[in-house]
């Protein structure tokens, strides 16, 4: 959606690396409304284009598609791509409509674009899901790659959202990533009841004044449903407000990986 950093160039690295010298490379940039569940960080979402439009030439993209709503959408639209069930919790449980404007527009995106490989980050490992679902269940004709999340040297995930964030906020926030790995050392060091680890989580976290927790949740890693006990894959996954900015992270837990 803009506002490019240096994940989303590390996408386009890989997208340049899967098409070779022969194929081409493609970056959308639109701030899609129709998955905005609050209109005031829509109106509030960065959107640098001549920079993202610079560091797309820079990083080697053939074609950037830079579309206006009117273009994507008809007034009178009546149809919405729905997922239901992987979109029922985390983000989806607190964003109602989300991930149909997700799936929606990425769908169309597809179509319009007529890729063969899409590269998506995996810092938000609900939206990966959901569209690796989506792509089986419709028979899309583009395979997924993921790509692993980048962070500032202090561990906070990159974020087009982080510019939002004022001083003392952007000073505070690497402790979501402080949080979620200590919940993880706990996990490592044999703990498996979800309570006792979203507590730990969960204490770091309110332990500032600037957070409010929207979710902290404890999931199957291929159902994304809450457990109570990690006996299986799992992620360890929150979204937390500093202000009205946003903010989500998430770490995986593997009992056969501990």
């Amino acid at each position: 959606m803009g506002a490019l950093h240096a994940g989303h160039l590390a996408l386009v690295s890989k997208a340049r690396e899967i098409a070779g010298p022969d194929g081409a490379v493609m970056v959308s940039i639109f701030v899609n409304p129709i998955q905005f569940d609050r209109q005031s960080d829509l109106a509030a979402y960065p959107k640098p284009l001549e920079a993202d439009l610079a560091a797309c030439r820079d990083a080697g993209v053939d074609i950037a598609f830079v579309p206006e709503p009117a273009m994507m959408y008809h007034a009178d639209r009546s149809v919405t791509v729905t997922e239901s069930s992987l979109s029922k919790t985390l983000c989806g449980a607190t964003r109602p409509g989300h991930f149909d404007g997700v799936c929606t527009v990425v769908l169309k995106l597809f179509l319009l674009g007529g890729c063969s490989h899409a590269v998506f980050g995996e810092k938000d490992f609900q939206q990966l899901a959901i569209i690796r679902r989506m792509v089986r269940d419709l028979d899309v004709p583009v395979e997924i790659i993921p790509h692993p999340t980048l962070r500032e040297s202090d561990g906070l995930a990159l974020s087009s959202r982080n510019v939002r964030l004022d001083p003392a906020q952007r000073a505070d926030a690497p402790r979501l990533r402080r949080a979620l790995v200590a919940a993880r050392e706990a996990f490592r060091n044999g703990e498996r009841v979800s309570e006792a680890l979203i507590g730990i989580a969960g204490r770091e976290i309110e332990a500032s004044p600037l957070t409010r927790i929207d979710y902290l949740s404890l999931v199957d890693a291929e159902s994304l449903q809450p457990v109570d006990r990690v006996d299986a894959s799992a992620a360890l996954a929150t979204a937390v407000f500093y202000g009205d900015v946003r903010l989500i992270d998430h770490i995986g837990l593997n009992p056969a990986g501990a």
